[in-house]
C-alpha cells in the first residue's frame, strides 16, 4: 500500500469540509464566573500535570502549520491571558509558515482583564486582532453575570487593544432572555461609538445545565427584532461561508456612526456545513466540534514519543470521523460532559 506523503495531508472529513482554523485553548482557569460558562463557585482546574507546557503546545501548532495545512490560529482560555507563555508561544506561531508561505493569521479571544497591560506586547507577538467577552454595559449587570465588578477593566482593555492596533476589535456578547436582553442595544450604540464590531451570540447548552432551555433562548431573529428598535439595519451578503456571523449593515444616528452588527446563530441557524475549525484543548485532546462528547488525545502519544507524523496522522483521522452537525436540534443530542472554559471558544 502506498503511504500518503506527509505534505498532501489535509484536516479533511468525510462531509468535504476541510478545517483550517485551529482555535488553541491555553488553560481552563478564569478569572470571571460568567453564569453561562460555569458555575458561580468555579470548577477544579486541570492539574498542572495534565497540562500541555508550552513546548507542548508549540509542537503541535507546528504540526498543525507545517504537516496540516492550519492558516488561522486562535488562542482561548478558560482566559487565555492567564497563560504565563502565552506571548512566547504567540511569537512562535507567527514564525511558523504555511504552505502558501505565508505566515499563520494569530488572534485572541479575551475577558480583556489585563488586556490594558499587555496589548502592545502581544501585538508584537504577533497578535493581529482580538475578541473580547462583553454582555452589557451596564456595571451592576456586569458584576452580576461575570461574578467579577470589573466592567472599567474591560473598557481600558478595548481601549488598549485600539491603540495597539490590535483591530479589527470584534464584542461578543451572549444574548440571554430576561438577563441582559433589554441592555443590547446600549452594547450595540457603545460598540459603534467605540469603533468596534459587535457580535451577538445565542446562547449555547456550554455551562450549568440549569441555565440553558431551548425554548427560552433568544434566537436571531428575537436579536434582530430588538435592535431593529432603535437601529436602521440592512442585511450584509454573506463573503466568507466558513465565517459564523451573518451580517447586518447599521445605518448612522443620532448618537452613534454607522458600522455593522453580527449575530451568531449557533442554534437556530447553524452552519456546521461550513466549518473549517479543529480544537485543541489545554490539556492536549482534539475536538472537532465545539459540542462533541467525543474527544482524541494527542497529549497520550506524544508524551510516549510519537513522531510528528504519528501525531498529524492521529489529528488527521480523528478529523475524518467528524459529525455533519452538532445536532442540538435533535431528540437525541446530550450536551457536552465539558464547559466552555474547559473546551476554547
Amino acid at each position: 500500500m502506498t503511504v500518503e506523503p506527509m505534505r498532501m495531508l489535509a484536516l479533511a472529513d468525510q462531509w468535504g469540509r476541510v478545517a483550517r482554523d485551529l482555535r488553541v485553548s491555553l488553560t481552563d482557569r478564569c478569572n470571571l464566573r460568567c453564569s453561562y460558562c460555569m458555575p458561580p463557585e468555579g470548577l477544579d482546574w486541570l492539574p498542572t500535570a495534565q497540562t500541555l507546557t508550552d513546548a507542548e503546545v508549540k509542537r503541535l501548532i507546528n504540526i498543525a502549520v507545517s504537516l496540516l495545512g492550519i492558516e488561522e490560529i486562535r488562542f482561548t482560555g478558560g482566559e487565555p491571558l492567564l497563560r504565563r507563555g502565552l506571548l512566547d508561544i504567540a511569537a512562535y506561531a507567527r514564525s511558523l509558515r504555511t504552505r502558501s508561505g505565508a505566515r499563520p493569521e494569530l488572534a485572541l479571544t479575551t475577558n480583556a482583564l489585563g488586556l490594558d497591560k499587555k496589548a502592545s506586547a502581544l501585538a508584537e507577538a504577533g497578535i493581529s486582532r482580538v475578541n473580547i467577552s462583553l454582555d452589557t454595559v451596564d456595571r451592576e449587570l456586569y458584576a452580576r453575570i461575570s461574578g467579577r465588578d470589573r466592567l472599567p477593566d474591560v473598557f481600558a482593555g478595548i481601549d488598549a487593544a485600539r491603540a495597539a492596533g490590535l483591530t479589527p476589535i470584534k464584542i461578543n456578547a451572549v444574548a440571554m432572555r430576561g438577563v441582559n436582553d433589554a441592555g443590547l442595544p446600549d452594547v450595540l450604540r457603545y460598540c459603534l461609538q467605540a469603533g468596534t464590531q459587535l457580535r451577538i451570540i445565542e446562547h449555547m447548552p456550554l455551562g450549568p445545565r440549569h441555565t440553558w432551555r431551548r425554548e427560552a433562548m433568544m434566537t436571531q431573529e428575537d436579536v434582530l427584532e430588538l435592535l431593529s428598535a432603535e437601529f436602521e439595519l440592512s442585511p450584509l451578503p454573506r463573503v466568507d461561508e466558513s465565517a459564523p456571523a451573518s451580517l447586518w449593515a447599521v445605518a448612522p444616528g443620532r448618537d452613534h456612526p454607522a458600522g455593522t452588527v453580527g449575530v451568531i446563530a449557533s442554534v437556530s441557524k447553524p452552519f456546521c456545513g461550513n466549518c473549517d475549525r479543529t480544537r485543541l484543548t489545554a490539556d492536549g485532546q482534539i475536538r472537532t466540534c465545539l459540542f462533541a462528547r467525543e474527544e482524541t488525545d494527542l497529549r497520550g502519544p506524544m508524551r510516549a514519543g510519537a513522531s510528528d507524523e504519528e501525531l498529524a496522522r492521529i489529528w488527521a483521522g480523528a478529523t475524518w470521523k467528524k459529525k455533519p452537525g452538532h445536532g442540538i436540534d435533535d431528540p437525541s443530542f446530550v450536551q457536552p460532559d465539558r464547559y466552555m472554559s474547559e473546551i476554547g471558544g
